[in-house]
């Protein structure tokens, strides 16, 4: 069979699928993208598209979002059109929804389109407004034009697929019942707890193992969308009380969701702003981005890890997490709540209650410090239903046949009524 896979960067959300599809030699498996790398994965080629322009400066702001969405769609379909004139005609077609798929139908007017829908913007009850600041007339213009792209892949894709019931949940109740929700996977064989894992903070000396106190955070990038504030004010008031605790921070200093700062980033400003010491300092480390093995040493030698979210999209962080056995304190917002329940597979909080999210880590510590280093009892039982939850639920063995059924069938039905 002939698949066409598109997304702004390679592999992204697609990368164990095209491995697994791109194992069979009969398969054709094109990738189309626009973020040229190294990455290969044996079976699949990748086809890269080229930007002809950027949004222009005098823009209207309500459009600049849908704008960069065409610029990024009529790349990838001039690239499209290139490979079917070379005699490459999909079977399937598998794209994530982000304005590179907007003219596929034009091209491939009779081949299923399957798109990866991720989220849906609402300017109530979500993550606008989250901060406390209600939106205004503006601002809710601004997120009605935002959508215009999404609704576009959704109205011309034949089948939809979204990672969880809460992110579903936030389009249009009209369009709904197009939505296939099927998470990514997590790769359990891959993320499992290791009492013997060590890590070394790079740049240093430190060695940390799963007996030292730890807690640890991991983001993509550190911004409000993430709790990274709320976050910084926990880890001070931890340092000040636990003398011998490290905090790791695994991300890059930049924001990938929500607005910057202007002339400084959120690290910057929280360091300034709670005047850590320089012995806090030596036991707070920001480890940058973290190749995947050294990733999950992180998360093994883990005490406590700290998840929040404002109500968004859920961070595959988090279920990697769980899978590698970390006891999580979470935020008390839809998308952890969809998968974490209190007290049974990890602990919630109050996103806003620093206070409460210090007493629940330091509780954790504490029982931890009493048995010599080693979680028991309860919290013992929260780790291990942490871990089952994600084996049975987010499964990459159990998920991955699933979406490519999903794919086959999609193609299949459409060979048949020809």
């Amino acid at each position: 069979m002939k698949f066409l896979f598109s997304h702004r960067n390679f592999p992204a959300q697609f990368r164990h699928i095209i491995a697994e599809l791109g194992k069979n030699p009969e398969n054709k498996i094109v990738f189309l993208c626009n973020t040229p790398n190294a990455f290969e994965i044996k079976g699949v080629k990748k086809a890269l598209y080229k930007l002809k322009r950027k949004v222009p400066q005098n823009a209207h702001r309500y459009l600049r979002q849908y704008e960069e969405s065409i610029i990024h769609g009529q790349g990838a379909a001039e690239t499209l059109i290139a490979l079917k004139n070379s005699g490459f005609i999909p079977d399937v077609i598998y794209s994530h929804s982000w304005g590179n798929s907007m003219f596929f139908k034009d091209i491939f007017p009779n081949v299923p389109l399957i798109n990866y829908c991720e989220w849906y913007y609402n300017s109530t009850g979500a993550d606008i407004g989250y901060d406390g600041i209600m939106p205004d007339y503006d601002r809710k213009a601004l997120t009605r034009c935002n959508n215009s792209q999404f609704l576009q892949d959704l109205i011309s894709s034949d089948i939809a697929t979204c990672p969880t019931k809460w992110q579903k949940s936030q389009f249009p109740h009209m369009l709904q019942s197009k939505i296939t929700v099927i998470h990514d996977g997590i790769d359990t064989d891959y993320f499992i707890p290791n009492s013997d894992a060590e890590f070394k903070i790079p740049d240093s000396n430190v060695v940390l193992t799963c007996k030292d106190e730890v807690l640890t955070y991991a983001t993509r990038g550190m911004e409000p969308y993430r709790g990274f504030p709320q976050f910084m004010e926990i880890a001070k008031k931890l340092l000040q009380k636990r003398k011998n605790l490290h905090i790791l921070i695994a991300g890059e200093d930049r924001v990938c969701y929500g607005p910057k700062l202007r002339n400084t980033t959120f690290k910057e400003l929280m360091l300034k702003k709670l005047n850590f010491n320089e012995g806090e300092l030596k036991r707070l480390h920001f480890t940058g981005g973290l190749p995947y093995k050294e990733y999950r040493k992180l998360l093994q030698i883990s005490s406590v890890h700290c998840y929040l979210t404002y109500p968004f999209v859920l961070s595959w962080s988090m279920l990697e997490a769980m899978a590698a056995g970390c006891l999580i304190v979470g935020s008390k917002t839809p998308p952890v709540e969809e998968v974490i329940k209190n007290n049974k597979n990890g602990y919630l909080v109050d996103f806003y209650n620093i206070e409460c999210f210090v007493k629940t880590i330091e509780e954790i510590l504490e029982t931890k410090l009493q048995n010599k280093g080693i979680h028991s009892g309860k919290n013992q039982e929260i780790k291990i239903a942490a871990r089952k939850t994600i084996i049975d639920n987010y499964n990459l063995k159990k998920l991955l046949p699933k979406h490519i059924e999903l794919i086959k069938n999609a193609a299949m039905q459409a060979l048949n009524s020809k």
